[in-house]
């Protein structure tokens, strides 16, 4: 029943437990509460005393037992942060008062804190840092330079020991190797289609530096994305650009135009070589071949002086007249008639002529007058005429 309720013992008794005109006024007593939590916790280490017991000896005890709840309350808190879980992907490195100890790998470890200290990192995680700034290339042109860095630690040690802050060190390192590498290239190289050999040699001169440095960081990839000039003078640039363009469409169709004319003229010239050395080749043949026939003639005639003359004149003559359309023919010694013949008329008016040859009378000439001075009939005409 409530204190205060009708009917009960509300005029003996207040809410502390306490009666009114005796006893105890007031809440309970602070002292001895604490006096009783002590008794219960050294009744639980087996060090309880009997109420009979003075009140130094109750005091001295709970004390001890306080003592050691605390220092199971740090056991318990120093264990659960020694005890760690590297995983699959990671290793730590612990140092031991300040040196190096062991580098962990994957699976559940324990470390002593504060003797020891332990940094664990993921060593598989490609890493990237971009950086974007304005360069002066070799030909005294600037240009911004995007590009992206991907990277692992690769030596987890010298990653945590050798350099205080290697992620900085890679930042200044990285900006040491592009501006080397752009301030040795030529704008137009840097814009166009020497990005790749850029970011190789980007790419081997930051891991030489990394290297030098012992920070434990290998580099993976060197990605220079498409560089630009600055915006106050993007326009500028842009009709530079333009004009080179317009510059290597000029030679190339340059070099088309000479591919398709200096072929043909190559052929043009070997087409006359050859047949200059063909017509070489033909009048030596014709005059060894006119070598060979006289000798042959000589000795034949010598052999038949007359059947030789009358056969080198009727062979002339044949000649002669298929290449003439107008001959003149006179007679014997001491008379003056003239024949001529133009042949060109008579074989129109007849329709044609069956024969290629003209016959003249015996005892007849060709007169010298149609016959060209200096030619080869003319010689032999003379000769006939000396032999009579």
């Amino acid at each position: 029943m409530a204190w205060n309720e009708p009917g009960g013992n509300s005029n003996n008794q207040d809410p502390w437990g306490g009666r009114k005109g005796g006893g105890r006024q007031g809440p309970p007593d602070l002292d001895e509460a604490f006096r009783k939590l002590q008794e219960s916790l050294s009744g639980v280490f087996g060090g309880g005393k009997k109420r009979g017991d003075d009140r130094n000896s109750q005091g001295g005890g709970g004390g001890f037992g306080l003592l050691l709840v605390g220092l199971g309350l740090l056991a318990v808190v120093w264990l659960y942060s020694a005890i760690y879980v590297v995983d699959e992907q990671e290793q730590a490195v612990v140092l031991r008062f300040g040196k190096y100890h062991e580098t962990v790998g994957p699976g559940l470890n324990i470390y002593f804190p504060p003797i020891d200290r332990k940094f664990q990192e993921n060593v598989t995680r490609e890493r990237t840092y971009s950086k974007q700034g304005q360069m002066l290339t070799e030909d005294e042109n600037i240009i911004e330079v995007p590009l992206t860095v991907q990277y692992r630690i690769s030596n987890l040690q010298d990653f945590v020991l050798n350099v205080d802050q290697p992620e900085v060190s890679l930042q200044h390192a990285t900006d040491s190797a592009v501006r080397h590498v752009v301030g040795s290239t030529e704008m137009d190289q840097v814009l166009t289609e020497g990005r790749e050999v850029m970011a190789s040699e980007v790419h081997e001169r930051l891991q030489r530096f990394l290297d030098n440095y012992q920070t434990g960081i290998t580099i993976t990839q060197v990605n220079i994305q498409s560089a630009a000039a600055p915006r106050e003078v993007q326009e500028a640039f842009d009709d530079v650009i333009r004009a080179r363009e317009d510059e290597q469409r000029e030679k190339n169709q340059a070099e088309s135009y000479a591919n398709g004319v200096i072929p043909e003229a190559r052929g043009q010239a070997q087409r006359l070589l050859e047949e200059a050395n063909g017509y070489r080749e033909e009048v030596i043949a014709r005059a060894q071949g006119e070598a060979d026939r006289f000798n042959k003639l000589v000795a034949e005639y010598r052999k038949a002086p007359e059947v030789m003359r009358e056969r080198l004149y009727l062979e002339t003559m044949q000649e002669l007249m298929s290449n003439t359309s107008k001959v003149l023919v006179t007679g014997d010694k001491g008379q003056n008639n003239l024949l001529y013949l133009p042949l060109d008329k008579m074989i129109d008016g007849r329709g044609g002529v069956s024969g290629s040859s003209a016959s003249v009378s015996s005892g007849s000439t060709v007169s010298d007058s149609a016959v060209p001075a200096g030619s080869e009939l003319s010689q032999r005409n003379l000769r006939i005429r000396e032999s009579r």
